[in-house]
């Protein structure tokens, strides 16, 4: 858009969350040549309209979303490799999170990427093998919350999910089609395969500049995603569990599970170094 104006360093962007009558976080989006002016005048906005504005680069996801698909890659693997939705959400909510991922799928809507696959035309053999079980869920009119059933069963007029076992059984059927061994999974390995995405592409954007600060990055997760605030933020999580001990899980998760647990290059440094994310500010 900026490109296509005779001004492209009065153009930004303002990602507010939804419902944006109610959710804090405000991400500002500066482009390439966005001014200093424009960005300081979108800023000043958010803070009069009451809400707390998070500078970020344009770039696919922002920051908040960019780490959230890394998050949701994961709880779906984690279903098709042995454990269950409830068991994923319980874990995540006992973390300090309002819900867990398959909760917050029901909330939002599970037709909303199935619909978005079926009007691209994307054939079912292409279809990632993290979307097979939503996908099977919607074709059977299980859209979450908003049909009474999802990942969990909705009595009327409820919020509270219910284990549904048709839906495990659909999950392990899922699994043997797509020549999956399931296995016992335990919930440290559920937390940590979760939460260490957040902390890697956080990573990855402060490498790349999209976000400026690791503490940015904490203000987003808590304001927009419910991190819990007592925890400070997946960045600042980190630094209090070392830096060095989620470095070498991440290794074992990159041999395990392939490119998707790439370290960051700036993981990796600091945590050879025996840095931390906060030392990036100092």
């Amino acid at each position: 858009m900026a490109a296509m104006t005779r001004r492209p360093e009065n153009v930004i962007g303002m990602h507010f969350f939804s419902p944006a009558n109610v959710m804090q976080l405000l991400e500002v989006v500066r482009g390439a040549n966005t001014s200093k002016t424009a960005i300081a005048t979108a800023m000043s906005l958010g803070k009069t309209i009451d809400k707390i504005p998070v500078l970020a680069r344009n770039e696919r996801g922002f920051i908040g979303n960019r780490m959230l698909a890394g998050y949701t890659q994961q709880a779906g693997e984690i279903i098709l490799q042995g454990a269950l939705p409830e068991q994923v959400d319980k874990v995540i909510y006992d973390f300090g999170f309002n819900m867990g991922p398959f909760a917050m799928s029901d909330l939002v809507g599970l037709d909303l990427g199935w619909r978005a696959r079926k009007m691209s035309g994307m054939k079912p053999e292409d279809v990632p093998l993290t979307a097979r079980v939503v996908d099977k869920l919607c074709d059977m009119g299980r859209f979450g919350q908003k049909s009474n059933a999802g990942y969990y069963r909705y009595a009327e007029r409820s919020r509270q999910g219910r284990p549904d076992p048709d839906v495990a059984k659909l999950i392990v059927e899922t699994s043997k089609e797509l020549g999956i061994q399931r296995r016992e999974i335990s919930d440290d390995e559920v937390l940590k395969r979760c939460l260490y995405p957040l902390v890697n592409i956080g990573a990855q954007l402060l490498e790349s500049g999209v976000a400026l600060r690791a503490s940015d990055i904490d203000v987003v997760y808590v304001y927009g995603y419910g991190f819990p605030k007592y925890r400070g933020g997946p960045m600042y999580y980190a630094d209090q569990i070392g830096l060095a001990n989620i470095y070498q899980d991440i290794l074992k998760f990159h041999q395990e599970y392939g490119e998707a647990w790439k370290p960051s290059a700036l993981l990796a440094r600091l945590a050879k170094a025996g840095k931390t994310f906060a030392s990036l500010s100092e």
